[in-house]
């Protein structure tokens, strides 16, 4: 497990019945990953997680490793209301062959440190496999400050990375302060990816990658190598749809994007509805604004060479 680069918070693709689309996700996966990502990450939020049964959870893992799995990291994300429901979906994502986990706080229930410890070591503990952290106190409601994050990794040893979506980039900076350079840091929140790398992030959980990854990956790689000058004039086409990311929206909005740019479908599942025709509208305009002055890159042997 290779915590490293641009690893895509995956979209889960319905059918016109809402039923997973394995066909599909199969097709995009691959066009994410021959575009230089180092990875996948599924059944995060910008999966709809929540609205995914077991079996349909199972499935999508065992997808995955089945298309993509022997070319890069096949991630899953722990989300759940309760410990031992936790432990049991971190349990089966192993046995579908997964490289690592992502584990988030517990839905709903908003502990102190000692309680949720205790909920994050329950699921660390319950495989061998590499584990990230996922702080996002934004969307979440628990924050995990970087004393008690590197507290948390040097009790368990396959605690490797950290997603810090607090949107403060001083954190990345503070929690490398803290600890050796074991724990990799990556960033959560698609509008500050070069400010977190130049902080000393080295790696990216992203969303509008989804619909545009070769963007996505040079952008990470120039930053990551210091063309600053590179950086942010693709940084500053891009912006408009990386905040875009930042919204409560960001699920409908991406894969609308995804829509408009033929790579997927604007359909989710309940309570989350599609799009009204003014929202999609606003959207649709910077779509097409940032596709009509769309830059021409060259391949990234940075993301590449991370593989």
């Amino acid at each position: 497990m290779k915590w490293k680069g641009v690893m895509p918070a995956m979209t889960t693709c319905f059918d016109k019945d809402l039923q997973v689309d394995h066909a599909f996700m199969t097709k995009h996966a691959q066009w994410m990953v021959d575009s230089g990502c180092t990875g996948v990450v599924m059944l995060g939020s910008l999966g709809e997680a929540a609205t995914l049964t077991t079996d349909e959870k199972q499935a999508i893992l065992r997808n995955m490793v089945q298309s993509v799995g022997k070319q890069v990291p096949v991630v899953a994300a722990i989300s759940s209301l309760s410990t031992a429901d936790a432990v049991a979906q971190a349990k089966q994502a192993a046995e579908a062959g997964c490289s690592g986990l992502m584990v988030l706080p517990p839905y709903v229930y908003k502990g102190d440190w000692r309680e949720m410890k205790a909920y994050l070591g329950a699921v660390i503990r319950a495989t061998p496999l590499s584990c990230m952290l996922y702080n996002n106190p934004v969307s979440y409601g628990t924050d995990f400050l970087p004393e008690q994050i590197v507290e948390l990794a040097s009790e368990h040893k396959n605690l490797h990375a950290v997603k810090e979506s607090s949107t403060d980039v001083r954190r990345v900076s503070a929690i490398h302060a803290l600890q050796s350079g074991d724990l990799s840091v990556f960033v959560g929140v698609d509008d500050v990816i070069v400010e977190g790398i130049y902080a000393g992030a080295t790696g990216w959980i992203a969303g509008l990658v989804n619909a545009f990854p070769a963007e996505s990956v040079a952008l990470f790689d120039y930053a990551s190598t210091g063309k600053t000058k590179e950086a942010f004039e693709l940084y500053r086409w891009f912006l408009p749809m990386l905040r875009m990311d930042t919204v409560p929206k960001f699920i409908q909005l991406i894969k609308f994007v995804q829509g408009e740019v033929g790579m997927g479908n604007a359909r989710v599942r309940g309570p989350r509805l599609e799009l009204s025709s003014e929202e999609a509208q606003e959207a649709r305009s910077v779509v097409q604004q940032a596709l009509r002055t769309r830059p021409t890159l060259a391949a990234s042997p940075v993301a590449a060479a991370a593989r």
